[in-house]
């Protein structure tokens, strides 16, 4: 049986256009069926532009409401109540979906989730993770990219386990617990590796906030490294790597205009001479693969982990590659049952915190 993925029509800088041709590839590719949510009039406009739609799994879901970018967003969440992130996170919490994804406003779609969804036993505050590519093949998973601020020590220690559960998820594993163990987990040899981002490696780095997070993460029953740099988001020494989300934002920030630079400094460059292009017509498989492993839309956005349900938030530049791969990412973790995950690793290493079901963030 299909999965049933709710996609906010509304989100992204050019709606709806990328959500619905990204829909249509999902339902082509995917084993989904994808309810778009926004005003039903807009969403059917675009929709009448692509006929082969009509025979594909995907159905509109009237809101009458949109939070853009420019709202405030707690407020925005208040006031628009049939907004389509709303729409689509009521149809999570009341099991017709088995995820939402947006590319819309993130503190609204964060704010809505906690209040709507609200958060996993044992989770303080829910983090974004985002996927990064690495030199080695592999992929890397740095959390918390904006969701919180301002965290504490326990907050990173949460982000830690969550992040270690997603990282296996995703991409093969081991059970949780299985640390230091040299278990063979999805070709690496060894469990996911952890480690909490700062300014040096030694212990003793970094600021308050990092020294008194590294004995936390230290005594968890995770293969945890220490402290990495930054430059360990790309060489594939570390699978998993926790930061509060103030750094990770800028890091994902920094990383994603880096990787915008090197594309189009590349792209000039293979034009500016007739040699050139004839060695990119030659080569132009392997530069293809090239664009294709530092392309952010390949990774499908953002999961924000410890909510009651599956929300994956997108950027509001999205395309329809981006939106596609965001609905695959949300039908996998629905299937891979990764809430029940994060709270039996959360109950492993605080069995009293667990005891009582978390209430909704308001």
């Amino acid at each position: 049986m299909p999965s049933v993925i709710a996609l906010d029509a509304m989100g992204s800088d050019r709606a709806p256009k990328p959500e619905i041709e990204g829909a249509i590839q999902a339902a082509r590719n995917y084993d989904v069926r994808v309810l778009l949510i926004g005003p039903t009039d807009i969403i059917q406009a675009e929709l009448d532009r692509h006929p082969a739609a009509a025979r594909l799994p995907i159905e509109i879901v009237q809101a009458s409401e949109v939070i853009t970018m420019d709202d405030k967003a707690v407020q925005a969440v208040r006031t628009k109540r049939d907004s389509s992130i709303h729409a689509g996170l009521r149809l999570v919490r009341e099991r017709q979906a088995a995820g939402f994804v947006t590319a819309g406003n993130t503190g609204a779609a964060m704010a809505a989730a906690k209040m709507i969804l609200g958060a996993l036993r044992g989770v303080d505050r829910p983090a974004l993770a985002a996927v990064f590519p690495t030199s080695s093949g592999a992929a890397a998973i740095l959390l918390d990219v904006g969701a919180n601020v301002d965290c504490k020590p326990h907050n990173l220690e949460q982000f830690a386990v969550m992040g270690e559960i997603y990282f296996r998820s995703i991409f093969g594993g081991v059970k949780f617990g299985d640390l230091k163990s040299g278990r063979s987990s999805f070709g690496l040899g060894k469990s996911p590796r952890v480690g909490l981002l700062s300014i040096g490696e030694e212990e003793t780095k970094g600021n308050d906030l990092t020294r008194e997070a590294f004995p936390l993460l230290k005594r968890l029953p995770l293969n945890f490294v220490g402290n990495v740099e930054g430059r360990d988001l790309f060489n594939g020494h570390v699978d998993v790597i926790v930061a509060d989300g103030f750094v990770g934002n800028v890091a994902l920030k920094i990383s994603e205009g880096v990787a915008n630079l090197v594309r189009t400094v590349l792209k000039e460059s293979l034009r500016s001479t007739i040699t050139r292009q004839v060695g990119y017509m030659l080569s132009r498989s392997a530069f293809s693969d090239f664009k294709k492993r530092i392309d952010h839309t390949e990774y499908g956005g953002a999961p924000l982990l410890g909510v009651k349900g599956v929300c994956i938030i997108t950027h509001g530049s999205s395309n329809a590659n981006a939106i596609k791969n965001a609905v695959r990412v949300a039908a996998e973790l629905s299937e891979r049952n990764i809430n029940q995950s994060i709270e039996q690793g959360l109950a492993a290493i605080h069995p009293a915190i667990v005891e009582t079901e978390a209430a909704p963030a308001l």
